[in-house]
């Protein structure tokens, strides 16, 4: 048994959580130059070079690549060969809390839902527990802004919808969501499980590498044919039109009832944040 302190996490979670806000992942920045290159409406293009921009400045200057610094997603997998000592929840928290002090990030969640008072701090965060084997603890901070979030969706489908059922949903809630979450977008797609279990597999397919595919040939052909239907919407960067209204789709799946075909839609901007580390 490898014994893990919780301060350690706490550090972890506080470096990621400031870098993920200042520095886009290089598949994301590269994906958005390859887009721009390949961009032919000029007001497209000029969107694009202001994204392109925007990034650069943040990881120059380390300032956050957005004023939305999002609600901290952190998805922590435990090796069953690991203990860490101390309260994991307590432990995230405190982290999220230093990077929002020491990173100058803005406070983005409140205490209530409907009361509405701000922790002051972008506590508490999301926590999500994966158990897998060896003695590690692997961490991804997910920072993530409401403007892509607002416009995630979740349907309960029948199963005679099938895969055009899915798609027409997918391509049905992109098209409502409009240039609200600051596209290009990246679309992340949970089909399967139950209500709750879809909503998480979308989530969790936003994480993919931009550009990798569904290791199963139906689903990486559905991701395929849904970037293209989603470009074809002509929405384009910051919704003014062009090709570029996506940059990447990615599904993920698990079994599900014989009564069901649940999926959800979890949009992401094209600040797509995130960073991971291994304890």
């Amino acid at each position: 048994m490898r014994i893990i302190h919780a301060s350690l996490l706490t550090e972890t979670v506080k470096r990621l959580f400031i870098e993920a806000n200042v520095r886009l992942p290089a598949d994301v920045r590269d994906c958005i130059r390859e887009c721009r290159n390949h961009e032919t409406y000029p007001i497209a293009v000029d969107m694009l070079d202001a994204i392109i921009e925007n990034f650069e400045i943040a990881a120059e200057h380390s300032m956050p690549v957005c004023q939305d610094t999002g609600m901290a997603c952190v998805f922590l997998e435990i090796g069953r060969d690991a203990h860490i000592e101390g309260c994991v929840y307590a432990a995230v928290d405190e982290g999220v809390r230093q990077a929002c002090r020491e990173g100058c990030l803005r406070a983005s969640v409140v205490t209530d839902p409907l009361e509405r008072c701000n922790s002051g701090d972008n506590t508490p965060a999301l926590v999500y527990l994966d158990f897998v084997a060896g003695d590690g603890v692997a961490v991804t901070v997910a920072p993530k802004g409401f403007g892509s979030e607002n416009m995630s969706r979740v349907a309960m489908l029948n199963p005679g919808d099938g895969r055009d059922g899915v798609i027409n949903f997918v391509l049905e809630t992109v098209k409502k969501a409009g240039a609200n979450p600051c596209p290009p977008i990246i679309v992340g797609v949970g089909i399967g499980g139950s209500f709750d279990k879809a909503a998480l597999l979308a989530k969790k397919a936003l994480l993919r590498p931009l550009g990798t595919h569904h290791s199963n040939a139906v689903y990486a052909d559905m991701e395929k044919e849904l970037l293209e239907k989603i470009n074809a919407l002509g929405i384009g960067p910051a919704g003014f039109g062009g090709r570029t209204t996506a940059l990447f789709a990615a599904i993920e799946t698990m079994p599900t009832h014989i009564a069901g075909l649940p999926a959800a839609v979890n949009i992401n901007c094209h600040a797509s944040r995130h960073a991971s580390a291994a304890l």
